[in-house]
């Protein structure tokens, strides 16, 4: 495992990350025991941070994360979660208040079984005004940094150039690490031309779904995924493309993802199974096929940096 790190937060993260929305039956149905399982494994085997937010399942992801991590020793990991955007029996909800925030940070922490939160995050910023997490959201995520309840402070969001908003309008040193997804995989590199900004404000840089969120796997894209399309069926031409090579398109998007750019610390990956966690360590620690790379990019042709709106 390599470990990079994280701007200047002083936390020194495995490459690979272990995402836990999937502990939360985001994808699929899972087994709560074999999902408990993969958390261990995944620590066993060198991934130190652990990313989930209590949207992941509607609190399922994290109730099961906290039963795993009770188990394992704090010094271990450094735990990543995330306030703004939930949900409850099937319906998503938003709150980005001060006071909602604040709650949420004890709320996150005691289904986690934790008392200290290493890295705290606005959770998807685009679904509010901006202004107001500048002004509202993150003081009050500030204000329990200072009194040491959580170690660090950061963002997320599906779209940079709001990350980078944010950064730009915010008191030097308020945002500590960004955290953007579906931007630095075989068919989207959008991330790259943002690297600098953030490097250059010593911000640590977090890259998620190197998979795409699925539009780079066997299994394919779920029916709910907001891509168009023409990228959907581009990318279904690269995964075959990959399996007649006898190459998983999964082992290559992972590799792409960790091993080509350094400066970004930790890239995200999430399963519930204790075997596809080890596959996922063991994809990293493979050479990477850079030929098949190129090919796969020349079939998703024009549909690269394609982009969709979250949801």
């Amino acid at each position: 495992m390599i470990y990079n790190k994280l701007g200047k937060t002083g936390m020194t993260v495995s490459n690979l990350g272990f995402g836990a929305s999937s502990l939360g039956g985001v994808f699929h149905s899972i087994k709560e025991s074999e999902a408990i399982e993969a958390v261990f494994t995944a620590v066993d085997n060198g991934i130190n941070f652990i990313d989930v937010s209590p949207y992941y399942g509607h609190l399922k992801a994290e109730t099961v994360l906290g039963k795993a991590l009770k188990d394992i020793p704090r010094d271990k990991y450094y735990l990543s979660t995330k306030v703004g955007r939930y949900g409850k029996d099937g319906v998503n909800t938003w709150d980005y208040s001060a006071e909602r925030a604040q709650a949420s940070v004890y709320e996150s922490m005691e289904r986690l079984n934790v008392d200290h939160i290493d890295l705290i995050n606005v959770h998807d910023v685009e679904f509010t005004d901006l202004q107001k997490v500048a002004e509202e959201t993150l003081p009050a995520l500030v204000e329990l940094r200072d009194k040491g309840v959580v170690g660090h402070v950061g963002i997320t969001d599906l779209q940079p150039e709001n990350l980078k908003w944010l950064v730009e309008n915010t008191p030097d040193g308020t945002i500590e690490t960004i955290l953007n997804f579906c931007h630095y995989c075989l068919n989207d590199d959008l991330l790259l031309d943002y690297l600098d900004f953030f490097e250059g404000r010593e911000i640590g840089i977090i890259n998620a779904s190197p998979l795409s969120m699925g539009l780079l796997s066997q299994r394919g894209a779920p029916d709910w995924h907001p891509a168009p399309e023409s990228l959907k069926d581009a990318c279904k031409r690269a995964v075959e493309y990959c399996d007649a090579k006898g190459y998983p398109v999964e082992k290559l998007a992972v590799q792409y993802s960790t091993s080509l750019n350094p400066r970004i610390s930790t890239t995200l990956f999430s399963s519930a199974n204790p075997a596809n966690v080890l596959k996922n360590i063991s994809y990293v620690n493979d050479p990477i096929d850079l030929e098949l790379v190129a090919e796969v990019r020349e079939i998703i042709g024009d549909q690269m940096r394609v982009r969709w709106k979250n949801s």
